[in-house]
């Protein structure tokens, strides 16, 4: 039985060193728990590993891998979400080789991505679990890296000794980013960086002062979900319960029962799923649900919207989910993940911006009711790091409610890209190298800060310029989505397309709703309906509205809509049957 207040944490330069004193001082305390729904409607297969046998697993992989690579190469995780998962990464960093945590090739629609970080990070050798091993066989080829299958290498191959230490300055592993903007690219994330991290989001979310749970489904091999369900429980010593991300996807009330079933649960979601949870959990399901033990909920969207937090929170106040949980945060993989968020048991900041005046870089505030207001909400302070906005032209430091690059300053801030050096996002300086001294992370995403509280507008590359004014691209989404209940929410693409006399026009690619036939719908009808409601709002004329199947919209590793990606089919005529690249200027 666990005691459920974790003893105190060490100061350990890394994972491996934090997983050997866990093992050695709370050998029984449980570790990390995965929860395998094999049925449909299954309440779930638990499978625990303590510290102590965390520690043996760790050390016989890390032995096994020391035999089949070097120092320092690669070693490339192609494991089902699954305590081997965890094993295996905590095994790499052990051996002082490079992890690079990615997915099995049978994960629909990644294919691609996944042969591009392959063939970009050159592991020696890949990872993976029997029940993956033909599928990851035939995906290699008989010309690939050594294959270790985790589960079949035994405990006895580990050493009775203690390991050497990884440095803490040396890399820990490659987070690929997620490519919502540009080709993936691996962010050499080192030891140092991943502990400070790890501290400075327990630090921010109440998990260094009381006692938690890490509730989480999001992949492993996504950068919230190394570090919220590894990295941080690790540090502290607290119990993480995993689940498989298809497992939400196919019965959202999964989670929530792990929620309800763990004290004082700390978990992550990107926007999507709360909404999710609100249109599919059922009143039945809801019936013995309890979840006035939640902690902290925490949508890491960009940005997060106010209205889901308040829908979400409606649907379950009857099962006690107290207002305050819900944490509105930021980060990227370049710092690790963590970079800001609103603390447990606060109100949600939220603020009302005039959305003229925000496309010209200033916020200012409207009313709420304003159908031309734009309604974000803070995502709180940093936590043991620095961040400002600067012009991403002039790199001037912009003063409280002008708009501009959020750049980030931090002991998390990654050593630069594999392969690529740090080019102009790491090492920054402002123009006034007095006002901000030192090497400072650009982000590529925009926003300002208001009341004290970091407040993200968007993203810089995705931004789109139309006769000289900025508009973005969520909000133009949010709009066309709201405007027809046949265009599926959150499954669509808004982006700019070369067009006449040198100038740009807006295209939004859509999908509509699973509960709709394409070839039922009156797709003229939806088309007025968007192209009317984006005009209203945003005096902006759309020059083509497509509307696509179910799935037909990239997204990324992460599960974000790829705007780019998306931009590129239209252009090759994936959604028309026709190259758009020529005709797209005359569209409309």
């Amino acid at each position: 039985m666990d005691n459920r207040r974790p003893p105190l944490a060490p100061v350990c330069p890394t994972l491996p060193e934090f997983v050997r004193h866990w093992a050695e001082t709370t050998p029984d305390r449980r570790a990390f728990t995965f929860v395998e729904h094999p049925a449909p409607h299954s309440r779930g297969v638990h499978r625990t590993l303590t510290w102590r046998r965390l520690d043996v697993r760790v050390r016989a992989l890390a032995a096994r891998l020391a035999g089949e690579a070097r120092p320092g190469d690669r070693v490339a995780l192609l494991c089902p979400q699954d305590t081997e998962y965890v094993t295996a990464f905590l095994a790499a960093l052990t051996a002082g080789m490079v992890a690079v945590p990615l997915y099995p090739p049978g994960l629909p629609g990644h294919a691609d991505r996944l042969a591009g970080v392959l063939a970009d990070a050159r592991p020696s050798v890949v990872m993976t679990t029997g029940r993956a091993l033909d599928e990851v066989r035939d995906f290699l080829g008989a010309d690939g890296p050594r294959i270790v299958v985790a589960d079949e290498v035994p405990d006895d191959a580990g050493p009775d000794g203690r390991p050497v230490a990884p440095d803490p300055g040396a890399t820990a592993y490659l987070q690929y980013t997620s490519g919502s903007t540009r080709a993936p690219a691996g962010v050499e994330i080192s030891h140092g960086n991943v502990v400070a991290n790890a501290r400075q989001a327990l630090t921010a979310y109440g998990a260094d002062a009381r006692p938690v749970t890490c509730v989480g489904w999001l992949p492993l091999y996504h950068d919230m979900g190394l570090v919220l369900s590894v990295a941080a429980p690790v540090v502290r010593g607290l119990l993480s319960v995993l689940m498989d991300p298809a497992a939400f996807l196919h019965e959202p009330v999964r989670w929530l029962r792990l929620l309800a079933t763990h004290p004082n649960a700390v978990s992550a979601a990107p926007n999507f799923a709360y909404d999710y949870c609100v249109a599919t959990v059922t009143a039945e399901q809801k019936e013995g649900l309890r979840l006035d033990g939640v902690t902290a909920l925490i949508n890491g969207s960009e940005p997060v919207r106010p209205g889901t937090a308040d829908r979400f929170h409606a649907a379950f106040a009857d099962q006690g989910l107290a207002p305050g949980t819900h944490c509105p945060s930021y980060g990227l993989a370049e710092a690790t993940v963590f970079v800001c968020a609103a603390r447990p048991g606060e109100p949600l900041r939220r603020f009302a911006l005039d959305r003229d005046a925000l496309a010209a870089g200033k916020a200012l505030p409207a009313r709420p009711e304003d159908p031309r207001a734009v309604l974000l909400a803070g995502c709180g302070t940093p936590a043991g790091q620095r961040v400002r906005i600067a012009d991403p032209l002039t790199r001037a430091l912009l003063s409280e409610g002008e708009v501009g690059e959020i750049w980030v300053q931090g002991s998390n801030v990654g050593r630069g890209y594999w392969d690529r050096g740090q080019g102009d996002v790491f090492g920054a300086g402002f123009a006034d190298a007095a006002a901000a001294p030192g090497g400072w992370l650009r982000t590529g995403d925009l926003g300002t800060v208001l009341e004290g509280q970091l407040v993200v507008t968007g993203r810089l590359k995705d931004l789109i310029i139309v006769d000289g004014r900025n508009h973005y691209p969520q909000d133009v989404e949010a709009t066309a989505q709201d405007a027809h209940e046949a265009v599926r929410r959150d499954r669509l693409a808004a982006f700019a397309v070369p067009g006449g006399a040198g100038g740009e026009r807006v295209v939004v690619v859509a999908e509509h709703a699973r509960t709709a036939r394409l070839a039922e719908l009156d797709v003229p009808a939806v088309v007025r309906a968007v192209r009317g409601a984006v005009s209203a709002r945003h005096g902006l004329r759309l020059a083509d509205v497509v509307l696509v199947p179910p799935g037909t919209v990239p997204r990324t590793s992460s599960g974000k809509v790829s705007r780019a990606l998306t931009r590129a089919r239209y252009l090759e005529g994936t959604y028309g049957g026709q190259d758009r690249s020529a005709t797209a200027g005359a569209a409309g």
